[in-house]
């Protein structure tokens, strides 16, 4: 039988069972083993009980999209194999405690808790499983010593020790099974860096002067506040968990207005509430940077599913016309450099900035190399005694100070005002005054990131997307090896870049996927352009992320 490079294991059980443990332990010694690794997860909306499940890839080449193929099933409980029978295929091995896979095909039984409890106690399981699948993929065993040893280092010793010792029996029977998966190692992979996108958020941010956020806990945008609450004693960020959405946004364009570059860190329902917040920064021209991390609505909707539902809210927040820009990053990477851009950019143009991501994103994790380079930007002037906080300029941005930098009076005010800041009624100034926040659009265009073309200049299908699906789409057509179709990606949604037309031209059919019910953003692309054809949607909605295979199947479909 044919050795494989590749393995997709697939963990499921009850939240409480540890299923994180062993997704965050099992990565780390893929890693430090020299294997590319791609995980992400899937969950309930509980605390306890309900069933998990969590998707590990590894490989020896890249990996970096979710896959429907399972190729070993742990099973944590007795209901973890029925939740995910639609993705058992006559290859999967169900793999695990001998009383949940017995009357599986192609199972194999082990004793985990058996041997669990020879090291004195049954909470011992996971480490015996993350033994087990170590060696199935032949990890390093000094990988696994030590990353077994840093996740419990709080414990006592006696608590990590029995651990090591249950994880080595474990990697003992792991070896010994000798299934069909022969991963090369490489040394590069041993440098890189293993982050999610909630991480490469929040380090985007600190890498764009964030200095203060304050939000309210909404799931899965959490994850960026606490991330950035981890690291800011050593970065010097000010945090607040405020006591609900309104405050979060409102301080955090007090905080601009003083000086400082922040954010706020929400989800739909969360935000629904700031879209007062959003009309005061575009009235006041004062900053605010806003991560939205998507889920399925209206209402509660799925609060811990995916989705690409929120374009529409962010692009149409806040009563009244003024300049606004979205990003929607497509990898790592970008997730990175965008997050550092929307503080440059909010403070050039004194304007509200999104950065649109979504619970698959953020709950996904790969190895990538060196950050991309980035500079801190800033437009603040120090004022003198005739400054005028919103004077009238050709490409309508005043000079932005702020008080106590200067001898000048920084006057703001939520009604419609004049150069000093002064509450007016007049028509003349009003009209001047909508006129001159607008004009800002004029550079924000000739601003924008470009989309990104995957696969041949050559196309005749160009499949457009945008967000979260760019390496899931990517794979997909890689093995999909047709030379005819290509992929454009957008990580800015909003300004539309201009020069999106030219691609969308040269195609002789355009199919947009998307993860809403309505094609959001082929909604924008035609409002945006005249005569682009956006009737070819690929739109998926369920709470769950597109597996390669889906879009494999799906792009088959649209191309001859």
């Amino acid at each position: 039988m044919e050795r494989k490079s590749e393995i997709s294991i697939v963990l499921s059980g009850a939240a409480g069972q540890g299923i994180q443990a062993v997704e965050h332990i099992l990565t780390r010694v893929a890693k430090d083993s020299g294997f590319y690794v791609f995980a992400t997860k899937e969950y309930m909306s509980r605390v306890r009980g309900g069933n998990n499940s969590t998707e590990i890839r590894i490989s020896s080449q890249p990996v970096k999209a979710y896959v429907n193929r399972i190729d070993i099933l742990v099973p944590l409980n007795d209901n973890a194999i029925e939740r995910l029978r639609e993705r058992i295929s006559d290859e999967t091995i169900v793999l695990g405690e001998k009383k949940y896979v017995e009357k599986e095909k192609n199972s194999i039984g082990l004793l985990l808790e058996e041997v669990a409890e020879s090291f004195g106690n049954k909470i011992y399981e996971n480490s015996v499983a993350i033994g087990v699948l170590s060696g199935i993929i032949n990890a390093d065993e000094d990988a696994l010593i030590n990353n077994i040893k840093a996740y419990f280092s709080k414990k006592s010793e006696e608590v990590v020790k029995a651990n090591i010792n249950a994880a080595l029996k474990g990697y003992k029977i792991g070896k010994s099974l000798d299934l069909k998966f022969e991963i090369t190692p490489s040394e590069e992979v041993k440098k890189q860096f293993l982050l999610n996108g909630s991480e490469a958020v929040a380090k985007g941010a600190i890498a764009g002067g964030c200095n203060f956020i304050s939000a309210y806990p909404m799931s899965p945008a959490t994850t960026v506040f606490t991330e950035l609450s981890r690291l800011s004693k050593e970065h010097g960020i000010l945090i607040d968990q405020a006591e609900d959405e309104i405050a979060a946004a409102n301080m955090v364009i007090a905080a601009w207005y003083a000086g400082a570059r922040a954010m706020t860190s929400t989800s739909g329902g969360g935000f629904a509430l700031m879209t007062e917040a959003v009309s005061l920064s575009g009235m006041i021209e004062t900053p605010i940077v806003v991560h939205l991390g998507q889920r399925p609505g209206p209402a509660t909707g799925l609060p811990t599913r995916t989705e690409q539902g929120d374009l529409n809210l962010v692009l149409y927040a806040g009563h009244g016309d003024f300049p606004r820009v979205i990003y929607a990053p497509g990898n790592l990477c970008e997730a990175y450099e965008l997050s550092a851009k929307a503080f440059n950019i909010a403070d050039k143009y004194q304007i509200p900035v999104f950065i649109l991501t979504d619970e698959y994103f953020l709950d996904s994790f790969y190895s990538v190399d060196e950050m991309p380079v980035v500079n801190i930007e800033r437009y603040i002037v120090k004022t003198d005694e005739n400054y005028k906080r919103y004077t009238l300029t050709d490409n309508g941005i005043s000079p932005r100070g702020i008080p106590g930098y200067g001898k000048g009076l920084v006057r703001v005010d939520s009604d419609e005002h004049d150069e000093n800041g002064h509450i007016t009624e007049s028509a003349e100034v009003r009209k001047n005054m909508v006129q001159k926040r607008l004009r800002k659009m004029e550079e924000i265009i000739q601003d924008t990131v470009p989309p990104k073309l995957f696969g041949s200049e050559d196309y005749k299908y160009l499949i457009v997307t945008w967000g979260s699906t760019q390496l899931i789409v990517k794979e997909a057509l890689e093995k999909l090896g047709k030379k005819d179709v290509a992929m454009l990606h957008f990580s800015q949604v909003y300004p539309v870049p201009t020069i999106a037309k030219e691609y969308f031209d040269k195609a002789e059919k355009l199919i947009f996927l998307e993860q809403n019910a309505t094609g959001q953003f082929a909604n924008l692309i035609r409002l945006t352009f005249d005569n682009v054809d956006t009737k070819n949607r690929i739109l998926k909605y369920d709470g769950f992320a597109f597996s390669v295979e889906e879009v494999i199947e799906a792009i088959s479909k649209e191309v001859e």
